[in-house]
């Protein structure tokens, strides 16, 4: 799932545009954020990071980087096939 401060409406066009797959939620009060220290002051809502949660509800890696998209992803990855092997 995802995760962010945009209001639910931005998020349902942004998952239409980009068919993701994956649920999206709006975390528009910054109630989440805090709770994961992701949580900035300012004009930007939030710092930029992936949290690969285990079944049994521990996270098992995080991923951080303002611009590498990409990198978020393969990291993530990693992470989930090393706790598969």
């Amino acid at each position: 799932m995802g995760i962010s401060a945009d209001p639910v409406g931005r998020q349902k066009a942004f998952d239409v545009k980009n068919d993701l797959g994956f649920p999206l939620l709006s975390d528009s009060k910054r109630e989440i954020a805090a709770i994961f220290g992701v949580k900035r002051f300012g004009p930007l809502p939030s710092k930029r990071a992936t949290f690969v949660i285990g079944t049994d509800r521990t996270i098992r890696g995080v991923v951080n980087s303002e611009l590498d998209m990409q990198g978020h992803a393969n990291k993530a990855l990693a992470i989930l096939r090393s706790e598969v092997s």
